[in-house]
């Protein structure tokens, strides 16, 4: 009798071993019902029962085999269902990936654009600007020019058309030796301290005499007109400085001769008295008249 199991698990290789024990267990009974046929006259059981263990013996090595086979089938294949699950999971970690990086890279190239955009709008307005600041060089090079000839016009009317006299010194000023004066004889309600005539000498771009010599000596005394008033005299470009006579040009006065009041004192300057070509040592805060000078214009 040939036993028989079903199992939609098994694959075609265990049905081949089942097959293959059907046979075995066929055979070996069909060689058991012979010998029965030939000897029934005389059972023995002893005779049979070795080839029927053998039969069993046969049919549960099969059986524990397919059992065997099964479960390694069972095993491989859950192993191939993992791996297969695992690629699938591996896909799709790929493909988002893949995603993910598309994404990426369309915004960069998304913010590349929009930098490539941002460099040309600035390029734009350095071009206008440059333009701009071109325009403003061209209109400060035009304004200076025209300031240049006004300037040399004016220079030339001061100088030269207006005062044709005494060409080389601007309109109102005295020329001697190609220097300028500048006779500031106003009334005693007008007079200035020694420091407010100065002022005065460099907002006409000069400043108080320097006399460089007698010949120059003689012709400041020539232009130190006699004033009305009680304050009588013209500030020179001359003051006590750290208990020294000395120049508004830094230098000393040589020739100690040419004022009367010595010593030298701190606070006391030089004027020079109409009349007589003296010169007096008075204090710095007295109000008087003052003499300008600067160089002539020379062509």
């Amino acid at each position: 009798m040939a036993a028989s199991f079903q199992n939609p698990n098994v694959s075609s290789s265990a049905e081949e071993i089942e097959e293959d024990a059907d046979y075995y267990n066929a055979a070996a009974c069909t060689v058991e019902k012979r010998e029965s046929t030939a000897d029934h006259k005389f059972p023995s059981f002893s005779g049979s029962f070795p080839k029927i263990t053998v039969c069993w013996l046969t049919l549960l090595v099969i059986i524990g085999l397919r059992i065997y086979f099964t479960s390694v089938i069972a095993a491989t294949n859950d192993k191939l269902i993992t791996e297969l699950h695992n690629l699938q999971l591996k896909n799709q970690q790929l493909e988002m990936d893949k995603k993910n990086l598309t994404a990426q890279l369309e915004n960069k190239g998304t913010a590349e654009m929009a930098e490539l955009h941002n460099l040309q709008l600035k390029n734009q307005q350095l071009e206008m600007d440059k333009k701009n600041l071109t325009a403003q060089l061209e209109n400060k090079e035009t304004a200076e020019m025209e300031l240049n000839i006004s300037r040399a016009q004016w220079t030339y009317d001061q100088y030269c058309k207006i005062n044709a006299e005494h060409r080389g010194c601007q309109s109102g000023w005295k020329i001697s030796q190609s220097n300028c004066y500048a006779v500031n004889n106003a009334p005693p309600s007008n007079q200035r301290s020694w420091e407010e005539a100065r002022e005065d000498c460099r907002g006409k771009i000069s400043d108080l005499v320097v006399v460089v010599n007698e010949a120059e000596k003689r012709f400041v005394s020539s232009i130190s007109w006699p004033l009305g008033g009680v304050n009588p005299g013209y500030w020179l470009g001359l003051r006590v400085e750290d208990g020294k006579w000395k120049w508004v040009d830094g230098s000393d006065l040589t020739d100690l001769s040419w004022i009367q009041q010595l010593p030298a004192i701190e606070g006391q300057c030089a004027v020079s008295v109409p009349g007589n070509g003296a010169w007096k040592s008075v204090s710095c805060n007295e109000k008087k008249a003052w003499l300008c000078k600067k160089k002539g214009l020379t062509l």
